[in-house]
């Protein structure tokens, strides 16, 4: 057996609406097919992926299971730097950026309203 790539990343949310707003907004993801599980939540879709799953929770705003998760961030590679970089700045979002040493791909860190830190990768040029 060997691990080929990262299927998807589960976010516990009390904001479910918002969260699906944001991704569609700022990582250009959309609501896709789900399972009839007995929870609220959706899987929003990268492609055909389904690359995160919210699960929707109630409880205290931007609170998922953060007092147990060890969680740093998650990563997504994409293409088109700029043109995601003038949507953050568009939409006011915080985000950091940086260039890696030594292979010169960007990377632009992003969080989401729960506080979720996604980091997005994008080779030289791209």
């Amino acid at each position: 057996m060997h691990i080929e790539k990262l299927d998807h990343v589960n976010l516990r949310t009390t904001q479910l609406d918002i969260l699906i707003a944001w991704y569609g907004d700022i990582l250009g993801m959309q609501p896709g097919p789900r399972p009839d599980f007995p929870f609220p939540g959706a899987w929003l879709y990268a492609g055909e992926a389904a690359a995160i799953h919210l699960v929707g929770i109630e409880g205290d705003p931007a609170v998922g299971s953060e007092s147990k998760l060890k969680l740093e961030h998650f990563a997504f590679t994409a293409t088109g730097a700029e043109e995601f970089e003038q949507r953050l700045i568009a939409r006011g979002e915080h985000y950091r950026r940086s260039v890696q040493p030594g292979t010169g791909a960007i990377a632009i860190n992003v969080w989401d309203p729960d506080g979720n830190h996604i980091h997005v990768d994008f080779a030289p040029g791209t």
